[in-house]
């Protein structure tokens, strides 16, 4: 290996946070990425549509990048592509589920005709440029699911986000065992790893467990059963659609996303429909409470999801009742515990049934817990290891849990979004940084919200909006009529008139400073509006409203 090369892995996403998972690796002079996901606004991001990696690296360095490679179709891995092709045009590899996912995506973005999409499988080996990329199967809580080799001439870079190892999987597909010994055989030189789990001991539950509970359920439920799940889960689905078929019960879907990956999965194999079991939603009036189970989107909570609709009523087809058993198949995102908790709250008022609690059977992770952790440490034997996939804590214990089966502390690095991380023949080094963060997707707009938008949303959620409107002069500079004052979401203007009136006041007297002074300039009367009336409304009532000063010229 020529000194110049060195390999380098920079994270613009995915580390010190659930979501936007996105890995740059560099050879040489080419550059692979390692998924392209998006993460969901939390709650001081009002607005705000969805979270992508800031891409300025990439798109900087658009001609070396030689492709996008898979791991899986979740949102938070495959949901960013549209976005990265809008800006640079390159193949992405991905199995077949995972591609047949991104394609309902690119449709949407009206990207389906020209994207380069390259379908791989487990096993397969492809070299792209200085990359020799080998894919290996894992399980999760979706189907066709790989990890990456990155072999290179320092050894073999692994790259495992999202797995467990689930000794009896649905597809009966177990992880590749053997694969990773013999990469650890040969030299590891760096292993990054899902740390979702990394936090909790033991093994992670298989998923065929959770398809023994809903069995168990159905047998018992005598009146209607809604399934709440993870629409991407295609073994759930599967699970609850043979369950539904053991209690010849039919099965209606209802929720975009559930729909979008049925057909998908169903087109693709991966989803085995026994015939007549699907009904139509309008339908559903005619059939018997006992022979139906409802699956559908909404175990996040999400406001404008099927569940979220069906418990406040405002569903057009389906409205909770007394006898319904509805089950939410899914743990809280980190975050959503709150929006969950209140669509129980409203499922019980409404008289269901409902079976949440993680401990009864019905949902089981997608990510390894600490013992298969370190089953992949000890099988690869990595010279440097990286967790990732994680909130800082969870990477915290991930570095713990690889130093007690042996690899040495200083060769564990936790990283940060953009620091580049250099390997060569002398270890590894952190070095430099790249432009990275947070992109926000508002409508259809691309990063045209910033942080200073963020905060005056902020703002004027919390404090409302003044506007001052004041008529001038435009050869004297002096004020002809105002000011008027408009407030929104500040206080009623009606119930507060003396604070308006003494408000209005402080604007005039402002504004008579200025033309004492001879000020003219547009910018100055304005501060000077602004800072006369947030003086005096903090120390009257101790609110910052939003003040927007609107001066007309006759």
């Amino acid at each position: 290996m020529a000194k110049k090369d060195k390999v380098r892995l920079i994270s613009l996403g995915g580390m010190g946070e659930i979501g936007k998972n996105m890995m740059v690796v560099e050879l040489g002079s080419d550059i692979i990425v390692i998924d392209a996901g998006v993460m969901f606004p939390e709650d001081d991001m009002p607005g705000v549509d969805l979270v992508i990696p800031d891409t300025t690296y990439l798109v900087d360095n658009a001609k070396r990048v030689k492709g996008v490679f898979l791991t899986h179709g979740h949102e938070d891995h495959i949901g960013g592509v549209p976005y990265l092709l809008k800006q640079i045009n390159v193949p992405v590899y991905g199995t077949r589920l995972t591609l047949g996912l991104l394609r309902v995506k690119l449709m949407e973005h009206g990207l389906d005709r020209s994207a380069d999409l390259r379908e791989i499988k487990a096993g397969d080996r492809v070299r792209r440029g200085a990359f020799d990329v080998e894919f290996v199967h894992v399980n999760h809580s979706i189907a066709d699911v790989v990890a990456l080799a990155i072999h290179t001439p320092l050894g073999a870079i692994v790259y495992a986000s999202d797995f467990k190892f689930d000794q009896t999987p649905i597809d009966g597909k177990v992880a590749d065992f053997y694969k990773f010994a013999d990469l650890g055989r040969k030299g590891v030189l760096c292993l990054l790893s899902d740390s979702t789990n990394a936090e909790r001991p033991g093994y992670t539950e298989s998923e065929r467990t959770v398809g023994e509970t809903l069995m168990r359920i159905f047998a018992k439920s005598e009146g209607r059963i809604l399934v709440a799940t993870f629409a991407s889960n295609v073994h759930r689905l599967q699970q609850i659609i043979d369950a539904a078929h053991r209690e010849r019960r039919k099965v209606i879907l209802t929720g975009r996303s559930m729909l979008n990956v049925v057909d998908v999965a169903t087109q693709l194999g991966y989803l085995k429909i026994p015939d007549g079991i699907m009904a139509d939603i309008n339908d559903l009036d005619r059939m018997a409470d006992d022979k139906v189970v409802i699956i559908t989107t909404g175990s996040q909570g999400e406001p404008m999801s099927a569940l979220t609709r069906m418990a406040k009523s405002e569903h057009r087809k389906i409205s909770i009742g007394k006898g319904d058993t509805v089950i939410i198949s899914a743990s809280p995102i980190p975050g959503n515990e709150k929006s969950v908790g209140k669509i129980i709250n409203q499922l019980f008022k409404e008289g269901a049934t409902v079976i949440y609690e993680p401990h009864l059977g019905i949902h089981t992770s997608g990510h390894a817990k600490q013992e298969e952790l370190k089953l992949l440490l000890n099988l690869c034997r990595p010279k440097f290891f990286v967790p990732i996939h994680g909130e800082h804590r969870m990477l915290m214990k991930h570095a713990e849990l690889a130093e007690s089966v042996g690899v040495p502390k200083d060769n564990i690095m936790i990283t940060e979004l953009g620091l580049v991380m250099e390997f060569d023949e002398r270890g590894l080094k952190a070095k430099d940084r790249v432009p990275s963060g947070q992109v926000f997707i508002d409508g259809l707009g691309v990063g045209d919200v910033g942080n200073i938008v963020l905060r005056d949303r902020r703002q004027l959620s919390t404090d409302g909006i003044i506007v001052v409107v004041v008529t001038i002069n435009k050869q004297t500079g002096k004020m002809v009529s105002g000011p008027d004052i408009v407030s929104r979401g500040f206080v009623y203007v009606r119930e507060s008139e003396e604070l308006m009136d003494e408000a209005k006041e402080k604007v005039r007297q402002a504004l008579v400073t200025c033309e004492q002074n001879k000020v003219t300039e547009w910018g100055v009367l304005k501060s000077s509006i602004r800072d006369s009336l947030n003086q005096y409304l903090y120390e009257k009532i101790k609110r910052r409203p939003v003040i927007l000063p609107i001066i007309m010229e006759v």
